[in-house]
């Protein structure tokens, strides 16, 4: 196992000891027990407009010429969730760019560019739904206010990475001289393939700008999901104060310290909603929100093969 992947996993574990030493096991139980059996069902069927969404997503990033259907785009959405519940360093989306630039003849740098671009556009949109939920957020004590001001700094610094070539590479070129080797090297490469992607998509104005509005809305279905388990769970909490409050949950899930943001995320739900409800239902939130990563893994577990003989491919080619 990767060192980086064993110690994720080890502080995952470790910040849900300490969470569910404070929860009794009984109550948990029994607040999945006593909750709404149909909106538990429509809010974890919810991953499946999701899917569906990113997947065409997809298809528009691809370039004029090539054609990615919707079906093969959903086995790549999905195989690329296996991968990577269960290899470092985003490996699943380095495999997806792979089987595009074999199975739609772009060039490496191109496919490689297009998983750059959509994960970015998906952490742009998700800082933009930050600001939004707080702007709208009721209480602006000190704390929310430095989140706002954080957030959206790094919101504008994001837009102009994404739009300037010049601070992208002013960016990148700052990065690597303070990263390790091995890390300075991936930066390079993907600088090279990150001002590609940047004359590709800021050709099509068009294209951009349909791209932009399906992120945004792709993240609004993630962020009404988890209001809907809230509802499944049978507790409350105003539609606009969780715009708020879960994608900082979500933001916590991402910093690079746990296993799927395992942990982090659960007990930034239990702090943020702590207002609304009691720690035991947080712990059912976060095990829900879990479960937002997990299901499309499981989905995806038929694609594996497929996905698994790419990843090796590309690694031997790389090696």
């Amino acid at each position: 196992m990767n060192l980086k992947r064993f110690i994720s996993i080890v502080v995952s574990v470790a910040i849900l000891l300490i969470l569910y030493s404070q929860i009794e096991l009984k109550k948990l139980l029994e607040v999945f027990q006593n909750c709404d059996p149909l909106w538990m069902i429509i809010s974890l069927g919810m991953v499946i407009p999701i899917t569906l969404f990113t997947s065409w997503r997809l298809q528009q990033l691809m370039p004029q010429g090539t054609k990615l259907g919707f079906i093969e785009a959903n086995r790549l959405i999905l195989g690329a969730s296996v991968l990577n519940m269960v290899l470092p360093s985003k490996m699943g989306d380095i495999a997806k760019a792979y089987f595009m630039k074999e199975r739609d003849n772009l060039s490496g740098s191109l496919s490689l560019a297009i998983v750059i671009f959509e994960k970015a556009s998906d952490m742009l949109s998700l800082l933009l739904w930050c600001i939004f939920g707080l702007l709208l957020y009721p209480t602006k004590d000190p704390f929310f206010l430095t989140m706002i001001l954080g957030i959206l700094g790094g919101l504008v610094l994001g837009l102009f990475i994404l739009g300037s070539r010049q601070v992208a590479n002013l960016f990148f070129n700052a990065t690597i001289q303070i990263s390790p080797k091995g890390i300075s090297k991936k930066l390079q490469s993907m600088q090279v393939s990150w001002s590609q992607m940047q004359s590709y998509f800021w050709e099509d104005k068009k294209q951009l700008l349909v791209i932009s509005i399906t992120s945004v809305f792709i993240w609004f279905l993630h962020l009404l999901q988890i209001w809907l388990f809230i509802i499944a769970l049978k507790a409350w909490v105003p539609f606009l104060i969780s715009l708020a409050l879960s994608p900082l949950s979500i933001l916590a899930g991402l910093l690079p310290l746990t296993f799927a943001g395992v942990g982090t995320r659960d007990a930034a739900l239990i702090l943020f909603y702590k207002p609304y409800f009691n720690e035991v239902v947080g712990a059912a939130l976060g095990l829900l929100c879990t479960s937002r990563y997990f299901l499309p893994a499981i989905i995806g577990l038929p694609f594996l093969g497929q996905m698994l003989a790419t990843l090796k491919k590309s690694t031997s080619v790389t090696n």
